[in-house]
């Protein structure tokens, strides 16, 4: 990491990654993960000589180098799908008419299912925040602040990010729902259950949340994604449970569940936020996986 910072700025790919945050409003994370990648081939090619002097042969070493790395495949191709992006860009803004990495073979993606998590073991979780006692040190509607975390995460399937962004003013307290900023800059209506928004009230209530951020530190700042993440992992250790509970796998559970209970799957795709109908069909998967682990466990004649 250390080379890769030290890496001199190169005009095409500044000119590449200003393209991507302010026509493709791409997030803050894609512009890291992008600007990486993109530094790292750089850095680890001893006779770079510019991106136009790159042939297929170039980054097929490269891939190799990554692969003896033990970079894991999901990993490999995100990698490459920022170098490919980045070579588009300059075919159509540049008029480069050789694309090096279309003759590139990356190695296949591993299919594996997302972790889910049992209603019994989410109910578990919901109810953790208000029956532990709290910590010396946490504000006094930390406890309910918690409860309505966890509480909307189930509840509406949010990213990460997207619930640590949410502002008083995106909640529609009469329509129970939110409006969300997903990814790409693009908006939707998410509803929210009984449960999380007499959670959030609670919350609300207790931290006098009258504008501004939603959910606060303790410092009464908007909370960071990396404090969310602290809170999850806090009570799923106090619970025991035998699985490490994410922010994601929690959207995970929202949409498995949604289509255990018979939900459509476009409508799961439109709560998602899933731009196409094949990224949220990983679920279905899922969902039909549980219901054979039901039917073997339960029928005489399984």
């Amino acid at each position: 990491m250390g080379a890769v910072a030290a890496l001199a700025a190169d005009p095409l790919e500044e000119e590449f990654l200003q393209f991507l945050e302010v026509e493709r409003r791409s997030s803050p994370r894609t512009l890291v993960n992008y600007r990486h990648a993109l530094h790292r081939l750089r850095g680890s090619h001893p006779d770079f000589a510019g991106w136009a002097a790159m042939q297929a042969q170039d980054f097929r070493r490269y891939l190799l180098a990554l692969a003896k790395q033990e970079m894991g495949r999901a990993t490999i191709r995100l990698h490459f799908a920022a170098l490919r992006s980045f070579f588009r860009f300059l075919m159509r803004r540049r008029g480069w008419e050789h694309n090096p990495l279309a003759q590139v073979q990356l190695p296949k993606q591993e299919k594996k299912l997302p972790v889910v998590l049992t209603e019994a073991q989410i109910e578990l979780l919901l109810n953790a925040p208000l029956r532990l006692p709290r910590e010396k040190r946490a504000p006094v509607w930390g406890p309910a602040r918690d409860a309505a975390i966890l509480e909307m995460f189930y509840s509406t399937g949010l990213r990460l990010a997207e619930l640590a962004s949410l502002n008083v003013e995106d909640v529609d307290v009469l329509g129970d729902c939110l409006r969300v900023m997903g990814k790409g800059r693009k908006e939707r209506l998410v509803p929210v259950g009984g449960p999380a928004m007499r959670a959030l009230s609670h919350y609300r209530h207790q931290a006098g949340v009258q504008q501004g951020p939603l959910f606060l530190s303790k410092l009464r700042r908007r909370i960071t994604t990396q404090a969310i993440g602290d809170v999850v992992t806090k009570y799923w250790r106090a619970c025991g449970l035998p699985i490490a509970v994410t922010p994601h796998k929690f959207r995970h559970s929202f949409a498995t569940h949604l289509l255990d209970h018979g939900a459509d799957l476009r409508a799961v795709q439109e709560l998602l936020g899933h731009a196409s109908l094949s990224t949220t069909q990983i679920y279905t998967h899922v969902s039909t996986q549980r219901m054979r682990q039901v039917y073997d466990a339960a029928h005489p004649r399984a």
